[in-house]
């Protein structure tokens, strides 16, 4: 196997949890007064983080996207997070991938916090050595910090059979931005055109080809 250490994306990569995040990004719009962006645009929401999809999705200031991401908060942790199920087959890609020897390590811009909540909630989180995660308040959201914090958090220094997975051009680029090569999950929300565009050193069309992947 080429590969020893993976770290995973969680939205759109583990888990299908498109109706939680939509939902609470609807709310927090609601509370604020604003229109509820259109369905494509709400699609967006999906990956990237959530303060950065608030300012340019919606065109919020500074200000106003950070009482929305308030705003989704008051939604989210009660009712969306678990608006949310894991893509079939996930389960026995982890536990095959972990008696083979393989590190798994979480690195999601969805805050730390949410993260652990999840993984416990979906019973993923012994197949993981470490979860890490964006913090609340904003100080770690950009993807390549995630996953430098990733790295740190399990002492890794070696880079040589490592590998990030995940289903947006954000986690390319911060795979890259940490000189990591990212497999890019087509079963999740992003393109084949955005993943290649952005660099992703292979695509699993899905989760079964990803797993033939990652033990080759």
């Amino acid at each position: 196997m080429q590969y020893k250490t993976i770290l995973f994306d969680l939205d759109g990569t583990l888990t299908d949890s498109a109706p939680g995040i939509l939902n609470s990004v609807r709310y927090g719009c609601r509370k604020l007064g604003l229109p509820v962006p259109d369905d494509a645009t709400l699609r967006r929401f999906l990956g990237p983080p959530l303060i950065d999809s608030f300012r340019n999705l919606c065109g919020l200031s500074a200000a106003d996207a950070d009482r929305a991401v308030a705003a989704f908060r008051e939604y989210f942790p009660t009712k969306g997070i678990f608006e949310n199920e894991v893509y079939p087959g996930i389960p026995a890609m982890l536990a095959d991938l972990n008696a083979r020897g393989c590190q798994l390590v979480l690195a999601t811009s969805k805050p730390e916090e949410y993260a652990r909540r999840i993984m416990a909630h979906f019973d993923l989180e012994p197949y993981f050595t470490a979860i890490c995660g964006a913090t609340l308040d904003e100080t770690r959201t950009d993807k390549a910090e995630v996953i430098a914090y990733a790295l740190k958090t399990i002492a890794l220094t070696d880079k040589t059979g490592v590998v990030m997975v995940g289903d947006r051009e954000h986690d390319v680029v911060g795979a890259k931005k940490n000189a990591l090569p990212c497999i890019g999950a087509l079963y999740g929300y992003g393109t084949r055109e955005e993943l290649r565009s952005a660099g992703a050193a292979a695509i699993a069309d899905t989760v079964q080809a990803l797993h033939r992947m990652l033990t080759a």
